[in-house]
C-alpha cells in the first residue's frame, strides 16, 4: 500500500551547549564546548524527521535558530519534497545569497525532510536512498589539539585506544619545527600501521604552506587539510601541486558549486564535504557524483551520525571523521568497534533525542 505523501506541519528548533571530553585547541582558537540547534520536522501524519545543526560559538546559536524561524515559515504547510524545498529556498533566498545561517538552516530542512521519509518508508536513510548498509572506516578527530608534543603523544595512544586504526592531529603552531616535533612525536608512539591525517584549519600562506608541508613529507601522513584559506583554490592547487602528501579540503564547500569549481582548479587530492554547509542529504548526493566523475576519494566532515549513511551511498567513500560531540542528547550514539562505523539498521538517519538530556542542556 503506497504511504500519502507527508505535509509539514511545523519546524521546531531548540538550542543546546553540550560538554566536551576534551577540548580541542586549533589555530584559530579553543573549541570547548559543542553548540548545536537541534531540529524537529513535525508533518500532519505524526512522523517526525530529525536534524542537528552545529555553531562554533554559542553567541551565533540566536542566529541560527532564526534563521531556521526564517525557513520554517516558508515551508509549513508544504509537502516533504526535499529536492523541490531546497530548489525553491534557493530561488527565494537568491538576491540575499543563500550562504551563511541561511544555507546552513535550509541543509538542516533539507536533512530532516529526507530522516522524515525514511522513517515513513521503514527503512535506514541509506537503504531509502538506494544503498546498503555498508560498514564504514573511521577516523577518531576527538582531540589531538594545539598541545605539545609529549601531550600530543599520550593523547594519540588514548584515541587509538577508543577503538580506531586512525586519528588526526591540529597543526599551525608558530614555528614549523615545533610542528614537525608534534608529528614525529605523535608517530612514535603509536602503531606502524595507524594512520595519522594532519589539519591546518587555514592557517597559512600559500609560501608557508609550501615550505611547511616540505618539511612533512616524508613523515607518513595521510593527508593534510585546509592548509590555506579554504577558498583559494588556485592557491590550493599550487600547494597540491608542490607536495607529495595529498591536500584534503571542503569542509567550507557551500553547496556543490563550489566543490565543482575546487575540482576544476585542482584545488586537492581529496574532498571532504561538510553536510551542513554542501546542502544536506540533497547536496551531498550532487557532491558524491563530482567526486565519482572526478575519481577523486570523499571523506565526511562532522555530523557523523548522518554522514555515515551517506557515505554508505557514496560511490567514492573515503573516511568518516568521527566526533562524539552529540552523544550526551542522544538515546543511542554512534558506534565504532575496530575502526569502523555499523550504519544503524533503523528508520531514518536512527537518531533520536534523549529529551532529559536536552531539558538539561538547553540554552535560550
Amino acid at each position: 500500500m503506497t504511504r500519502p505523501p507527508l505535509t509539514i506541519r511545523r519546524l521546531k528548533a531548540r538550542a543546546v551547549r553540550l560538554p566536551m571530553k576534551r577540548a580541542l585547541a586549533v589555530s584559530s582558537g579553543l573549541i570547548s564546548t559543542a553548540c548545536f540547534v537541534l531540529l524537529d520536522l513535525e508533518t500532519e501524519e505524526g512522523v517526525v524527521g530529525r536534524a542537528y545543526l552545529y555553531s562554533f560559538f554559542e553567541r551565533h546559536l540566536p542566529l541560527l535558530r532564526a534563521a531556521v524561524a526564517e525557513i520554517a515559515a516558508n515551508v509549513e504547510g508544504k509537502k516533504v519534497e526535499p529536492t523541490a524545498l531546497f530548489a525553491d529556498n534557493l530561488k527565494r533566498y537568491r538576491l540575499l545569497d543563500p550562504k551563511g545561517m541561511v544555507g546552513i538552516a535550509m541543509s538542516g530542512l533539507d536533512v530532516a525532510c529526507w530522516d522524515a521519509l525514511a522513517r515513513a518508508a521503514d527503512l535506514p536513510l541509506a537503504r531509502y536512498l538506494g544503498g546498503a548498509l555498508r560498514p564504514v572506516p573511521a577516523y577518531n578527530s576527538n582531540g589531538l589539539g594545539i598541545i605539545s608534543a609529549s601531550e600530543a603523544a599520550a593523547e594519540a595512544q588514548a584515541l587509538l585506544a577508543e577503538g580506531f586504526h586512525a586519528i588526526k592531529l591540529r597543526l599551525g603552531r608558530a614555528e614549523p619545527r615545533d610542528d614537525l616535533a608534534v608529528v614525529r612525536a605523535v608517530r612514535r608512539a603509536i602503531p606502524a600501521d595507524a594512520i595519522l591525517m594532519a589539519d591546518y584549519n587555514q592557517a597559512l600562506t600559500v609560501t608557508e604552506a609550501i615550505a611547511r608541508g616540505r618539511g612533512l613529507d616524508g613523515e607518513g601522513l595521510a593527508w593534510i587539510e585546509e592548509p590555506v584559506r579554504h577558498d583559494d583554490y588556485a592557491g590550493n592547487a599550487r600547494v597540491a601541486s608542490a607536495l607529495a602528501t595529498p591536500i584534503q579540503i571542503g569542509e567550507n564547500f557551500v553547496f556543490p558549486q563550489a566543490m565543482a569549481a575546487a575540482l576544476a582548479a585542482n584545488a586537492c587530492d581529496y574532498v571532504m564535504p561538510d553536510m551542513q554547509r554542501i546542502g544536506g542529504v540533497t547536496g551531498w548526493q550532487r557532491a558524491a557524483g563530482l567526486a565519482d566523475a572526478a575519481g577523486i576519494e570523499m571523506s565526511s566532515h562532522l555530523f557523523p551520525e548522518v554522514s555515515a549513511h551517506l557515505l554508505a551511498i557514496t560511490p567514492t567513500a573515503h573516511w568518516l571523521e568521527y566526533m562524539d560531540w552529540a552523544d550526551p542528547i542522544l538515546r543511542a550514539p554512534l558506534k565504532v568497534v575496530d575502526g569502523i562505523v555499523e550504519v544503524p539498521d533503523r528508520p531514518g538517519h536512527g537518531m533520536e533525542w534523549d529529551e532529559k538530556a536536552v531539558a538539561r542542556y538547553e540554552v535560550a
